[in-house]
């Protein structure tokens, strides 16, 4: 492996917006969909866990929280992971990981087993293949990002509702253990996604492009000899600073919903069948809340305030947690789960999309390990917390009305944060990528005029003409030169300049 990042996303490389970053979304769209599917999945198998090592309910649910924990907490890890090795190879061996985690597990004879194999190493296996999906998607995709994101995101609820009915089929069939050593099987797709995460690399179809490949090569062995494996600059971004205060208080209250509208639905005295339906409910607007919101963030005019969009989503669903904990019957519930599942489908869609927009391509990797660091705290208090104030107050409406109190003050600080915190960018500063992008590309197709022209000349073999193409071809050749040297510069001038605070 070496220590060189294969997949770093050379300078120069444009974001091709389609071609193989369909494979590449296809990948994330499975990994998304496992990593966020499977701590709930795995629930169905906690009764027969139950009546095997004689635990409570409370020791299973260990399990899910030590998935979750490893998805969010090991961010950091995943990031030097990644800045060391490349997103390709660390997927590979996230699904080795997750997969092993699942085999073992099936041959547990104690709930601790079952901690240290699907909490501990089946979490870090998809941990190891949820970030670097993201960074690989981030890296394909730019004009048509923010509909990537909402395509990849859309894995989560798909994944929920085919795999829930999955475990509880192979529960039944071939009992919890066979179970677990088909679903570990399974994860061994993550392997396929993760070889699919090709690296972009920097055209080579022109002796021109060739030349320069040749010139950058010193500067960017350099560069990677000084790269860190974990930048901690984002830290003095101010944006980056207000998403990541915004998106762990958020967390707070996002996931609680979820967790305890069954149990409200029961407490107000509905069947378990029915009950659960809610949560079929919800998953099924999701499903569709999440593409279609990627879509309107792409739009030309929308695009640029996203932030903005992305604290109405986090508004939106404080607001639906508020208006549902004044539910009384199954209806009212009904409606509360169609709501949330728009606004929790939006707010799916938009997380990353922002971060990337504030801390550009080259910080993400760092910045979403960080990020998902802070959140990891907040998703171990988050339910916790809500269960606690349930078991005090033994009314639903304070655990809904805590939730939504909680989006909602998030949404305040992304929104204010960004508003009055952050300088806005100007034109200069907003692409320096795609100015860069313009002058190499005007450069080559002056180029390519010089040539014809030289070709032209020597066809017509006249030595007139031919006096007078070299004549004409010195001076283009003069004016390629000058193109180039423009582009050279504008490229120092913007790996040089220090990169402003900004929001998105």
């Amino acid at each position: 492996m070496g220590g060189v990042a294969l997949d770093d996303g050379p300078t120069g490389v444009k974001a091709p917006d389609g071609g193989w970053g369909w494979a590449v979304l296809a990948g994330g769209f499975v990994i998304t969909g496992f990593s966020y599917a499977f701590p709930k999945a795995v629930s169905v198998f906690f009764k027969e866990l139950i009546r095997e090592f004689g635990v409570g309910y409370s020791d299973c649910a260990w399990i899910s929280s030590l998935l979750l924990a490893m998805l969010y907490g090991t961010g950091p890890v995943c990031s030097v992971l990644v800045n060391r090795f490349g997103c390709r190879p660390v997927m590979v061996a996230g699904g080795l990981f997750a997969s092993l985690g699942m085999i073992l597990a099936s041959f547990a004879t104690s709930i601790i087993h079952l901690y240290l194999c699907i909490g501990v190493i089946t979490g870090l296996g998809l941990a190891l293949n949820f970030q670097p999906s993201l960074i690989m998607l981030n890296r394909y995709f730019s004009e048509k990002r923010p509909l990537a994101n909402g395509l990849a995101a859309a894995g989560s609820p798909v994944a929920l509702c085919c795999l829930s009915p999955l475990g509880q089929f192979l529960q039944y069939q071939y009992g919890w253990r066979g179970g677990f050593l088909i679903l570990g099987g399974i994860l061994l797709n993550c392997c396929a996604c993760g070889a699919l995460m090709r690296p972009l690399l920097p055209p080579k179809t022109r002796k021109g492009a060739e030349i320069q490949v040749e010139e950058q090569q010193p500067a960017a062995e350099e560069k990677k000899k000084k790269k860190k494996l974990l930048d901690f600059s984002v830290f003095r971004d101010r944006g980056f600073l207000i998403y990541t205060l915004a998106a762990s208080v958020m967390v707070l209250g996002l996931f609680v919903p979820p967790v305890f509208v069954v149990s409200y639905a029961k407490e107000l005295g509905n069947a378990d069948t029915k009950s659960a339906l809610l949560l079929t409910i919800l998953g099924f607007v999701d499903i569709f809340a999440r593409p279609t919101c990627g879509l309107i963030a792409g739009l030309k005019w929308v695009r640029p305030r996203c932030v903005y969009l992305f604290s109405f989503a986090m508004v939106f669903n404080g607001c639906t947690d508020l208006i549902g904990s004044q539910a009384t019957d199954y209806t009212g519930l009904v409606f509360f789960c169609i709501f949330f599942g728009i606004s929790y489908g939006m707010v799916g869609a938009l997380q990353f999309e922002v971060l990337m927009a504030i801390v550009g391509t080259e910080k993400f990797p760092s910045a979403i390990g960080l990020v998902l660091l802070m959140e990891a705290i907040a998703v171990l208090v988050g339910p916790p917390g809500a269960g606690r104030l349930l078991d005090t107050t033994h009314n639903y409406m304070y655990v809904f009305l805590l939730a939504g109190c909680e989006v909602v003050v998030s949404a305040f600080i992304i929104c204010l944060g960004n508003f009055f915190c952050l300088k806005k960018k100007t034109p200069e500063e907003e692409e320096p990528e795609a100015r860069l992008e313009m002058a190499v590309r005007a450069a080559e197709r002056e180029e390519l005029n010089h040539h014809h022209d030289d070709k032209a000349g020597s066809e017509d073999g006249s030595a007139a003409a031919m006096t007078t193409t070299q004549n004409d071809g010195g001076g283009g050749g003069e004016t390629v030169v000058r193109e180039r040297n423009m582009a050279k510069g504008l490229a120092g001038e913007i790996d040089e300049e220090a990169k402003p605070e900004k929001g998105v």
